[in-house]
C-alpha cells in the first residue's frame, strides 16, 4: 500500500472550542490518521494574541498572529474565530488556494455562504460546516447526504441552549426570565451582552442554514422572521404548563403553499412556541438541542444532544477534518451544495399555524359573542375557549383563552389586531403560536 503524504491542517482561532480542537489532534493524530490513511499534521494555531490564556495548552512553537501565510501552506483549514471579519476574507483565501475550510461559524454561513460555496464549486474545494448548528449533534451531514433523495417536509429546532437554559428553568422552577439569564451568564451559559441568544439572532442564523439544507434552496438570513424570549413571563409559561404546553424558543423550517398564488415554497421563522408536553420536543431540558424533522420517506426523526461546549463542538469539528482529510486521501473534487431547487422563500404570513390567545375582558352578557364575531370575520375558527372569572373592585373583568384552529400567519395577525381595537377588550396579555400539534 502506497504511503499518502501528510496533510498539513491550519487552525485559526483558539478560543474554547479552538483549543479543544488543538489539543484533540495534538492528543489523538495517530488514531485519526489510521482511519484516514494519511498523517495529519497541525502545522500552525493563528490568534490575535500569543499570550492570551486558554482552555487548553497549545505548544507556543504552533502560535502564530501570520494567519495569510499560515493559510497558504495548508490542506486544510479549520476557522474557529467566529465573526464576520476577517473570517470571511480567510476563507476565501484558503478556498481560492485549493485548501479544504472547515468552519464552525454560523453567522459567516448565514451571510455569506452562497458566495463561499460558489468559491469552493470553482476550484475543486470542499466547505464542511457540521459543528455550525447544534454543535455535536449531527445534523449537517444527515441533511445533506443521508437525507438528499427524500422530500423534508418540516424541521422544528430547539438549537439555541442558552434560551432553552432559561425557558427550561422558567417552567421547572417557576424562576423568572431575569434571574434565570443572570444565572446562566455566571454558569458560562450565557455572553455578559446575550442578545444575540435572548432576541433569536443566533438561532435564525441556523434556521437560515437548516433551510437551506433541506430545502435545496438558497434561504438568505434577512428572509428569517425572528422573535427572541425577552416579552416571554413566568405567568404565561405557568399557564401554558397547565393547559398542558411548554413554550420553547423554535426554529421553524418548512415548506409552505402561498394562500394566494397556490406556488409551494418554504418559510423559516424563529420564535416562542407553544410545544405540546407529550412532544419529544418538549423533554428537552437544560442547554440542550434538538432537531425535529419530517420528511415524506423518512417520516418523524430526532437528532439530540449538547448544543455547545468546546469539547463538544470539537467533535463535530474533528468529524469534518476526517472527512476532508479522506476526500484528499481518495481524491476527486469537493460535492457541491445542492441549492438548485429555487423554491421561493415565502414571508410568515404565508404560513399556516395556530394561535393561543389571552384576553382580559369585561365580565358581561355578549362579550364572548361579540369577539367570536370577530374571529368569523378573519376567517379564523375558535377551537377552545376558557374563561376566568376574576372580580376586580366594581368592574368584574374576565380572562379569556382562546385556542384556534390553523389558519394563515396573515389571518391570524389581523385578528389580534381586531381583538386590540375592539371595546370589549381590554387588553391582549399574551399571543403564542402553537406548534408540534
Amino acid at each position: 500500500m502506497i504511503e499518502y503524504r501528510n496533510l498539513r491542517i491550519a487552525l485559526l482561532g483558539a478560543g474554547s472550542v479552538g483549543a479543544q480542537v488543538a489539543s484533540l489532534l495534538l492528543e489523538h493524530g495517530a488514531e485519526l490518521s489510521e482511519r484516514v490513511g494519511a498523517g495529519l499534521e497541525l502545522v500552525g494555531v493563528a490568534v490575535r494574541d500569543l499570550d492570551a490564556p486558554r482552555s487548553a495548552e497549545i505548544p507556543p512553537h504552533l502560535l502564530t498572529t501570520d494567519a495569510r501565510s499560515l493559510i497558504l501552506g495548508a490542506d486544510i483549514v479549520i476557522e474557529l474565530m467566529g465573526g464576520l471579519e476577517p473570517a470571511r476574507e480567510y476563507l476565501e483565501l484558503a478556498l481560492n488556494s485549493g485548501a479544504d475550510v472547515i468552519t464552525a461559524n454560523k453567522a459567516l454561513l448565514a451571510t455569506y455562504g452562497p458566495e463561499l460555496f460558489e468559491i469552493a464549486e470553482q476550484v475543486g474545494a470542499q466547505l464542511y460546516y457540521e459543528a455550525a448548528v447544534g454543535g455535536a449533534i449531527p445534523i449537517i451531514r444527515p441533511l445533506r447526504d443521508s437525507l438528499a433523495g427524500d422530500r423534508v417536509l418540516r424541521i422544528l429546532g430547539i438549537v439555541n441552549g442558552t434560551t432553552n437554559y432559561i425557558l427550561d428553568r422558567m417552567d421547572t422552577e417557576g424562576d423568572s426570565l431575569e434571574e434565570v439569564l443572570a444565572d446562566a451568564q455566571r454558569l458560562g451559559y450565557a455572553e455578559a451582552d446575550p442578545t444575540a441568544d435572548v432576541e433569536g439572532y443566533d438561532a435564525a442564523q441556523k434556521a437560515a442554514i437548516l433551510a437551506s439544507l433541506a430545502f435545496h434552496t438558497t434561504v438568505p438570513l434577512e428572509a428569517v422572521y425572528r422573535e427572541g424570549i425577552l416579552a416571554i413571563t413566568t405567568e404565561q409559561v405557568a399557564a401554558a404548563r397547565k393547559a398542558g404546553f411548554v413554550v420553547k424558543l423554535l426554529a421553524v423550517c418548512e415548506r409552505v403553499v402561498d394562500p394566494e398564488s397556490g406556488v409551494e415554497g418554504v418559510s423559516a421563522r424563529v420564535h416562542p412556541a407553544l410545544v405540546p408536553i407529550d412532544h419529544p420536543l418538549a423533554a428537552v431540558h437544560g442547554a440542550n438541542n434538538a432537531v425535529f424533522l419530517e420528511a415524506e420517506a423518512a417520516g418523524s426523526l430526532m437528532f439530540y444532544g449538547a448544543g455547545a461546549g468546546g469539547m463538544q463542538t470539537a467533535s463535530a469539528v474533528l468529524g469534518d477534518v476526517v472527512s476532508a482529510a479522506r476526500r484528499h486521501v481518495i481524491g476527486g473534487p469537493g460535492v457541491a451544495e445542492s441549492t438548485q431547487a429555487n423554491l421561493p422563500v415565502l414571508p410568515i404570513s404565508s404560513v399556516r399555524t395556530r394561535y393561543r390567545i389571552t384576553l382580559e375582558v369585561a365580565d358581561k352578557p355578549g362579550v364572548l359573542a361579540a369577539i367570536a364575531t370577530l374571529f368569523a370575520e378573519h376567517g379564523v375558527s375558535v377551537e377552545a375557549v376558557q374563561q376566568d372569572a376574576r372580580p376586580d373592585g366594581a368592574s368584574p373583568t374576565a380572562t379569556l383563552v382562546i385556542g384556534t384552529h390553523e389558519a394563515t400567519e396573515a389571518a391570524l395577525a389581523a385578528t389580534v389586531s381586531a381583538l386590540e381595537s375592539t371595546d370589549v377588550v381590554s387588553a391582549v396579555s399574551s399571543v403564542l403560536r402553537v406548534e408540534g400539534l
